[in-house]
């Protein structure tokens, strides 16, 4: 589930206006997206202003039990994206979130409080047509550094996608390997794979990649693997590289695309069942 915060000011106008509208939509349209809003200076228990209530109703969407919050850290630490709905409320939000979950509401949404009913209809249809244009970017796939926060879906892939998996142990100590680097790729929230890799000295080694069953062929592996290849290139890495299972033509098709080469094979070197393991290398000063 992605959870989408929206954050105004006094939170009885804009921001529960926006967030009534994002989960209408999600509803119709069956995106897995939860949308919630607070205010940087509301006071807990407010009603949403009447016109806003209005506003809503004329779209069949009910306002009327909004009651209004302020921002805490818990709200900031639970979301996805937080959506501030004018520049100086992502300002405002800078100093006690990670500069990426934050996003400005497109074109900014100025505040209609004590507007008429036409004032608030405008800004209603603003609100719409500005979440019409962030949906593609909540629907994305979204990479993101492992984090504590992520290891059981880790787990949880490892177990689906390997007949040997990793532990949850092993995994969560590679959050504190100071060569790790382990990447997740998230839609609506939700864990769909990752990639691992240690850097050691100018050397890229990738461990696992896993991607979950009903997502793989939609460009979410390869969207992993230019991540690590990033990493690796910010790092000063000469080449990356792998072991793959020979049996295993799609991966090896993909690895091919994206500029590994075939050089050389470890005997014995997969169990359950016994394979021989394929090294394929992408030297970046080739490229």
């Amino acid at each position: 589930m992605l959870n989408v915060l929206f954050v105004c000011t006094g939170n009885t106008c804009r921001s529960p206006m926006a967030s009534a509208i994002l989960n209408h939509i999600a509803k119709e349209r069956n995106y897995n997206i939860r949308s919630s809003s607070a205010g940087l200076a509301a006071f807990s228990g407010d009603e949403a202003s009447e016109n806003a209530v209005k506003a809503l109703s004329e779209i069949g969407i009910d306002l009327s039990s909004h009651r209004s919050r302020p921002v805490n850290p818990y709200l900031l630490f639970e979301s996805d994206y937080i959506v501030g709905m004018s520049p100086s409320h992502i300002n405002a939000l800078l100093p006690y979130t990670e500069k990426d979950k934050l996003l400005c509401f497109p074109g900014g949404i100025p505040d209609p409080y004590g507007g008429d009913i036409e004032t608030y209809r405008k800004t209603r249809d603003k609100i719409k047509s500005g979440i019409e244009e962030m949906l593609p970017l909540f629907c994305e796939v979204r990479i993101r550094p492992m984090s504590e926060k992520t290891v059981d879906a880790v787990a949880a892939l490892e177990k689906e996608c390997f007949s040997v998996p990793w532990s949850r142990k092993s995994i969560e100590e590679e959050l504190t390997n100071d060569t790790a680097h382990f990447f997740v790729a998230e839609r609506f929230g939700s864990v769909i794979g990752y990639i691992g890799t240690n850097i050691i000295a100018d050397e890229c080694y990738i461990t696992n990649v896993a991607v979950t069953q009903k997502e793989r062929r939609q460009g979410v592996a390869q969207a992993l693997l230019e991540k690590a290849e990033e990493t690796a290139k910010e790092h000063n890495c000469r080449f990356i590289t792998l072991e793959v299972r020979p049996s295993n033509e799609a991966a090896i098709l993909l690895y091919t695309k994206q500029g590994y080469q075939k050089c050389g094979l470890r005997k014995n070197y997969y169990t359950a069942p016994d394979e021989d393991g394929l090294i394929m290398t992408k030297y970046f000063s080739e490229e």
